[in-house]
């Protein structure tokens, strides 16, 4: 019934999305008619205000609006003779929509991207099937049509709005919280498929279009290779926005995600080389083979220029950081700015920008969140997410408003091919890269694996945008150009983005892990790097694994001194805060003089780190009783960090115990449950001084159990005790075989003995005719009188064979 009732307002509440939409829209039209209530005005263009009067003095510029025209009166100016002023009826009160407009309209946009955003996060059955980005589209669609439904052109994404204001929060975002592991050891893979799948798709497509082209009867035949081969450099590139927006709701494991999502984010320098390159190849007469070799080097300077412009700023991003201590305030800014600058600078030289976004990120977090805040960091993920998600839905609504707004030019013939051949080249090329790719790799990329990063390549507003860039003069198809950019970038997000998450559960594919990793497995973690790094010296074999290490001191032992401000450049910063917090601690403890001021979180390694040489030298260091500092280490074990502990050097012979591990204490813990029997045993089982057997109780008693009961004839009848193996610590299972006490006494037990377990002590025989059974000895007290029982070994010895005595017979 709740599920009932939840989902019931949950629809409701959608008409009323709609039409909250619907109004947002068409709330900036507003201006193209002045803001006139009255229809009688509505004629009269909005541009004719602010209204500069004639005859009025020059700077004198009135912003009356047209509807209170009718309550102006003239009024002469007296200080200005021949002159007349107008003046409003309110001198204050006034509409001046043009001097608001452009910011109100993009709050607007920016109001209604939220509204939606939230809308289909609180309409959970509708978010479930449609994903998110083709609700947004769909949305578009409808503004689009409502904005040219009333007689107005609606607006249109615009190339340099979107590469210079809306992509890069998302690329920021994306490469400041990079997964660094799992994108450096599956780098290799991300490369071959951003470059050589991106070079395979371009030209594949281009190819084959340009024969489709030639065709006759297809009216297609005006357009020649390169234009066809510019044509598939943009429609081959997979678009980051629109994978990061499907793969983050379908919740894919954490390979497939940075397969794919690192191939969208590398393949932009191959999208940009390959635009630049064909766009000014159309203009050449003649393409040479000069002009091949240079185009093919633009790669290198496109993507690597991109790179070491990234890696710039974010060093010199993590320099300012180090100063930034005193003035917190200012500290994400320098964060977004640098990496903004890092942007427009790659950019300006037709440079890979996303490059140098994800350089610039990489490069800086780790220097940078060392020396900030932690309110700082919050305020920069925070931050990053945010702007990314605002920038990501508006391309998406953008991009339903621009189809309506557009001019099209529908082909059936060559839409149609290019929607296969996009399919054919993505599939062909997948198959074919991983089947060389898993020759090289130990996690072998399953059929599952690679049917999922064949559908996983969407295309998005990137390719749209370059398409727009085109220019009519040169490319006059550019408007079937763009028409069959749109229906690839619909057929993608809507078809392919609907049913990946169905197929994804029809195949069983692995989802990712939400949980974070335990400090347990990042320790283990690092020690599998440090392990691997040494068996890859000794083999001589130099892999990742030795040239991250090698990196990794490079970095220890230089770079963190210049860019990570004081101490916190030695050790990570919790263990820093910790040590400082140990020693503030200690000090204050040796110099109070006694225990009174002991903190309640102390542990004994403060006192080890403290120097000897700066005490006094009458005054000791006072020492804590174990309970007390058993009681600090649980509370540092629960809460903090282990540091690591001066400890003696390592001897096989004498190795020291370490309190902390599981093995001591399960020995503590069975050393206490064999006291507690013993106790047991001597409370429950005495044995009191016996008659002698008669002959015939001998006799059965020998013939019960002959190889027990091996009488000798110089020993004096010592007793014999056999337990059962079965349950040696039940008290029932003693046996008592000879039930003489001659010439028995028992010792207390020594403090080995007492290491090892009880132990029984016989007696020598004593002298004929003499009974030490009532014959007390100098040794014999009550608490003597009863015969010790025999225990089970509690120690690391080992456990007895079936039908062996614990305690062997006398000889």
């Amino acid at each position: 019934m709740q599920a009932k009732g939840s989902r019931a307002p949950s629809l409701r509440a959608l008409p009323f999305l709609f039409i909250v939409a619907a109004l947002l829209g068409l709330l900036p039209l507003l201006h193209s008619h002045g803001l006139q209530p009255n229809p009688m005005l509505a004629s009269e263009p909005p541009h004719h205000y602010p209204a500069v009067i004639s005859g009025s003095e020059p700077g004198d510029v009135t912003a009356a609006p047209h509807d209170v025209s009718q309550e102006i009166r003239p009024l002469p100016n007296r200080t200005s003779p021949g002159h007349v002023k107008y003046r409003k009826a309110f001198p204050v009160l006034g509409i001046d929509y043009t001097h608001v407009r452009i910011p109100f309209e993009i709050s607007l946009w920016i109001l209604l991207a939220c509204l939606m955003k939230l809308g289909f996060h609180v309409i959970p059955s509708v978010s479930n099937i449609v994903p998110e980005s083709c609700l947004l589209i769909v949305v578009g669609l409808l503004v689009g049509g409502l904005i040219k439904g009333v007689g107005e052109s609606p607006p249109i994404l615009k190339s340099d709005i979107f590469f210079l204001f809306l992509l890069p929060p998302i690329i920021l975002d994306a490469g400041y919280f990079l997964p660094l592991r799992q994108f450096t050891e599956n780098l290799g893979t991300i490369l071959i498929f951003a470059v050589v799948g991106t070079l395979w798709n371009a030209f594949f497509l281009g190819g084959l279009m340009y024969a489709v082209c030639q065709i006759s009867g297809t009216g297609l035949s005006h357009i020649g290779l390169l234009a066809n081969l510019l044509f598939g450099s943009i429609i081959s590139a997979v678009d980051p926005v629109a994978v990061l927006a499907v793969f983050e709701e379908i919740h894919i494991n954490e390979l497939l995600h940075i397969l794919v999502f690192g191939e969208s984010l590398l393949n932009d320098a191959v999208t940009v080389v390959l635009y630049h390159l064909f766009e000014e190849f159309a203009n050449f007469e003649q393409v040479t083979v000069t002009d091949i070799i240079l185009g093919f080097l633009s790669f290198f300077v496109v993507s690597l220029g991109g790179v070491f412009v990234g890696v710039i700023y974010g060093v010199i991003a993590a320099f300012t950081s180090r100063f930034t201590s005193h003035i917190r305030v200012i500290e994400p800014l320098f964060v977004f700015l640098y990496s903004y600058m890092a942007y427009l600078s790659a950019e300006l030289f037709h440079l890979s920008g996303i490059m140098a976004l994800i350089a610039s990120g990489v490069v800086m977090r780790p220097y940078v969140e060392a020396n900030i805040s932690h309110k700082s960091h919050t305020t920069i993920k925070y931050f990053l997410k945010m702007w990314s998600s605002v920038s990501e839905t508006l391309i998406f609504i953008f991009l339903g408003v621009s189809t309506v707004a557009g001019k099209h030019y529908w082909n059936w013939t060559f839409i149609i091919s290019t929607l296969i051949f996009c399919l054919i080249a993505r599939v062909l090329g997948v198959l074919g890269l991983t089947w060389f790719i898993n020759k090289f790799r130990i996690v072998k990329l399953t059929p599952k694996d690679q049917f999922i990063i064949a559908y996983g390549g969407l295309r998005g507003a990137i390719a749209f945008s370059l398409g727009y860039l085109l220019d009519y003069q040169h490319f006059g198809m550019r408007d079937m150009f763009l028409t069959a950019i749109i229906t690839v970038i619909f057929f993608t997000v809507f078809v392919q983005g609907m049913t990946i998450r169905p197929l994804v559960d029809l195949l069983a594919v692995k989802k990712k892990q939400e949980t974070k990793r335990s400090i347990n497995e990042e320790i283990h973690t690092q020690f599998l790097d440090h392990l691997l790094t040494g068996i890859e010296d000794i083999c001589g074999h130099y892999g990742h694994h030795h040239w991250k290490d090698k990196l990794n001191r490079f970095n220890k032992k230089y770079v963190k001194k210049c860019l990570i401000a004081g101490e916190r450049s030695k050790e990570p910063q919790l263990i820093a805060f910790y040590h400082k917090m140990e020693m503030k601690q200690a000090i204050e403890l040796v110099e109070s003089g006694g225990l009174g001021k002991i903190p309640s979180a102390i542990s004994t390694v403060s006192m080890q780190n403290i120097n000897p040489r700066a005490l006094p030298v009458k005054r000791i260091l006072p020492a804590l009783s174990k309970d007390k500092e058993e009681e600090i280490r649980k509370i540092l074990r629960n809460n903090l960090q282990k540091t690591r502990q001066r400890l003696r050097s390592y001897n096989r012979h004498t190795l020291v115990a370490d309190p902390y591990e599981e093995a001591w204490n399960q020995m503590l813990l069975r050393r206490q449950k064999a006291r507690q029997l013993e106790q047991k045993i001597n409370n429950y089982l005495t044995v009191p001084a016996h008659k002698l057997d008669s002959p015939t109780m001998s006799r059965a008693r020998i013939g019960s159990d002959p190889q027990a009961y091996e009488p000798k004839s110089d020993s004096g009848n010592l007793p014999i005790i056999t337990i059962d193996p079965a349950s040696p610590q039940s008290p029932e299972s003693v046996d008592l075989v000879n039930e003489e006490l001659k010439g028995t006494s028992c010792l207390p037990p020594s403090p080995e003995e007492d290491e090892e377990g009880l132990v029984m002590h016989m007696m020598e025989p004593s002298s004929p005719g003499t009974d030490n059974v009532f014959t007390p000895g100098a040794s014999d007290s009550p608490s003597n009188q009863r015969m010790m029982r025999c225990l089970s070994d509690p120690g690391p010895q080992p456990e007895p064979e079936e039908g062996e005595p614990f305690i062997p017979k006398g000889k």
